[in-house]
């Protein structure tokens, strides 16, 4: 590009996009963190890998969950679209009504997710139905202007992607010259259409192209909710009269209910509209398909703690419902958890593990040895063996291997068998244990299920199912033992068969017997007159009904019940209960709750109060009630104001905060600088008492115009 001119003037070349690479300072400071060692670089790497594993993942999930509402979505504007090439009759009676094609996506609440599922469907729309796509959102379209200048500029750029100009300034010379209106927006429709028609027929092409002839113009409303009813009216009216020159496709981004649509719009211009309403997965499922993927498996190492799992649980369900947000907790504790733990070296795949335990040094066995679960287990053997464990390194990799082998092997029944008792107990009533899996997750790591009362009022329920309900859980328990990893199920699986085997068995010769008993005991009572012998046999029957046994089916119910107990005591145990967890499991929830719990205000006086605390400098070290005059302006000020009452005499407070400062001067000073450093120091003053009323720790006050209000008690 040339930068010849007549007239002097600056030019701007903007750098080309260029992939992100890892910076090294990260690197860095993850190697010279805390517990750092000499395999820091090789835990970075882990731990860079194992987040691209899970990265590739979730996008995968993402992609599959909103596949059916893109292909429908793209299937109505083929419709549309359609409908506007053939010029069918619905077009044309659209056309003189002038109703436009509208598609409501409701989201949900979780706006954060938005813009990933927004940008999944512009790329589908790219690839199938039409290259120009406008997304708006609220912020940029205060009025009818702006939103015009904003449409015409997206869909100018996705012209000049199409035809491949060489001249990247065309786009921004066009849009300031042209005037933005809806005229012009079809004057540039019909000479970008009649030119990519006169290029396709000229190159005579060989196949057919994604967008066809006259391709629609979509607009995007990503937060309809947040326009204004003026701006929408007037956009809709006016592209409603150009419709017929103009194919036109609104799609409405909602995040609480259709309704808003006539609620934000009066009758006569939603009448203008052809709406069609199509509806999301929800967050709550997705998050539920999100924990299924990445901690219910054995694909990946990494798993969370109970208490951590519940935080992020929590944040999900009390904060913000963002599947998006959940996920970068995950990988806050994937970093957090390489970062601070040394062994977390061996969080990785069961072969890699094995291998790096053979490399471990003897720093690295020590650390093996510290941790609290491969005490307790040294404790549980003999002497001999504990003298070997905690004194040869070689013996300990080879207990060690053995243990890693023990956890993988863990965790890949645990999750079968904690599905088969989700499928036990989600059905039943008032959901004892929970209707989501995670909720049973969640118990199950925080002690011994089956020592709660929730779990023992489950077995009760279990107890009355009907015999459809539970041949119908056994045949699901089989099929998820079948597909298990583990090979510790083969017999559970064939005791399971032969359940049900012997539910099809059970023939109704029993309800036949009952009814035998029950006429023959009619009969009995027909022939005994006499009322001793009535009251005689009505209470043998009653005693009878009260001691009566159990059926056939009744008895292996309650065998079917006890075989899934036996399963679940064996296989449901605590992670923390398994030797080694420290090494997969992250279970610091301090440390989580500290990063995604923000206490502001707490924050902001522990800054004020004890800047130290964040600058880490030494000058700023101070006793508890002492104020340094080292210390910034503002928390001179802040621990100023915290002596003082309800209302604050500002020249009080500007003689104070003088004094401090000026504390460690030369009583000899010169006289002739008193004035300017006075002036100095009120400006300074005025500039933090400012800083503080941004805060929001002052307020002016209306009884007296010298002072100010104080609005925060209690030091935080």
């Amino acid at each position: 590009m040339s930068t010849c001119s007549v007239s002097k003037g600056c030019f701007v070349f903007k750098p080309s996009p260029k992939k992100r690479r890892v910076s090294q300072k990260t690197a860095i400071y993850f190697r010279d963190g805390k517990n750092g060692s000499e395999d820091s670089e090789l835990r970075f790497d882990t731990c860079q890998s194992l987040w691209n594993q899970i990265k590739l993942e979730t996008e995968q999930i993402q992609e599959d969950l909103n596949k059916q509402l893109l292909d429908n979505v793209v299937s109505f504007l083929r419709r549309s679209h359609s409908e506007f090439q053939g010029k069918t009759t619905e077009w044309t009676y659209r056309m003189k009504s002038r109703e436009i094609p509208t598609a409501a996506l409701v989201l949900g609440v979780n706006v954060t997710d938005h813009d990933l599922t927004f940008r999944n469907l512009s790329e589908a729309l790219q690839n199938n139905i039409t290259p120009y796509i406008a997304l708006l959102e609220a912020k940029d379209c205060s009025g009818i202007k702006n939103l015009m200048q904003k449409l015409m500029g997206q869909l100018m750029n996705c012209s000049t992607d199409v035809a491949s100009l060489e001249d990247e300034d065309y786009v921004q010379v066009s849009q300031n010259r042209i005037r933005c209106s809806m005229k012009s927006l079809v004057d540039w429709y019909e000479s970008v259409t009649k030119k990519t028609d006169s290029e396709t027929l000229s190159k005579k092409r060989t196949s057919s192209s994604k967008h066809q002839q006259s391709p629609p113009v979509v607009v995007i409303f990503k937060d309809m909710e947040s326009f204004t009813t003026k701006v929408l009216q007037d956009f809709i009216v006016i592209s409603s009269q150009h419709i017929c020159e103009l194919p036109l496709v609104l799609i409405f981004g909602i995040a609480t209910s259709p309704m808003i649509i006539h609620s934000l719009l009066p009758h006569s211009v939603s009448s203008l509209l052809c709406i069609e309403l199509f509806q999301s997965l929800s967050c709550k499922e997705h998050l539920s398909t999100v924990i299924d993927k990445l901690l219910l498996t054995s694909r990946f190492p990494f798993k969370l703690g109970e208490k951590v799992l519940q935080v992020l649980i929590n944040i999900f369900l009390y904060h913000d419902f963002s599947v998006w947000n959940f996920i970068r907790g995950f990988q806050l504790c994937i970093v957090e958890h390489f970062y601070s733990q040394p062994l977390s070296v061996l969080c990785c795949q069961l072969a890699d593990a094995k291998e790096r335990v053979n490399s471990l040094s003897h720093d690295q066995c020590e650390n093996v040895r510290r941790l609290p679960s491969f005490r307790r287990y040294v404790e549980r053997q003999e002497a001999e063996k504990q003298i070997a464990l905690l004194t040869a390194d070689s013996f300990l990799k080879e207990t060690t291997q053995k243990l890693l082998e023990d956890l993988h092997v863990y965790h890949e029944n645990y999750v079968s068998v904690l599905r088969c008792l989700h499928v036990f107990t989600c059905s039943l009533p008032k959901y004892p244990l929970g209707k989501q899996i995670r909720e049973l997750h969640c118990a199950c790591l925080e002690n011994r299920v089956w020592e709660t009362e929730d779990y023992e009022s489950s077995l009760q329920l279990a107890r009355m199912l009907n015999k459809s309900d539970l041949e119908t859980i056994l045949q699901q328990c089989v099929e998820i033992l079948v597909s298990s990893a583990g090979n510790e199920f083969d017999k559970a699986v064939e005791k399971l068969k032969e359940f049900l085997t012997q539910f099809q068995k059970l023939e109704v010769a029993e309800a036949f017997q009952e009814q035998d008993v029950s006429v023959s005991s009619q009969k009995e009572l027909q022939k005994k007159t006499d009322l001793y012998h009535l009251q005689k046999t009505l209470l043998e029957l009653k005693d009878s009904r009260r001691s009566k046994k159990l059926t056939k089916f009744e008895m292996l119910r309650f065998e079917v019940v006890d075989y899934i107990d036996s399963l679940v005591r064996n296989y449901l145990v605590p992670a923390d209960h398994k030797t080694l967890h420290e090494v997969v499991y992250f279970n610091t929830a301090s440390v989580l709750r500290g990063h995604l719990n923000a206490a502001p205000r707490i924050a902001l006086h522990t800054a004020l109060n004890n800047p130290y605390n964040y600058l880490k400098n030494q000058a700023l070290k101070s006793d508890g009630g002492s104020i340094s005059n080292k210390a910034p302006d503002i928390c001179i000020v802040y621990k100023l104001h915290l002596e003082c009452g309800r209302l604050i005499n500002l020249v009080d407070w500007l003689e104070a905060f003088s004094t401090v400062v000026t504390a460690v001067e030369e009583p000899n000073a010169d006289t002739a600088s008193s004035d300017q450093v006075d002036d100095i120091i009120h400006a300074r003053f005025i500039r933090a008492v400012s800083e503080l009323e941004l805060l929001g720790f002052i307020k002016p006050s209306k009884q007296k115009t010298d002072h100010v209000a104080r609005l925060t008690w209690g030091g935080c």
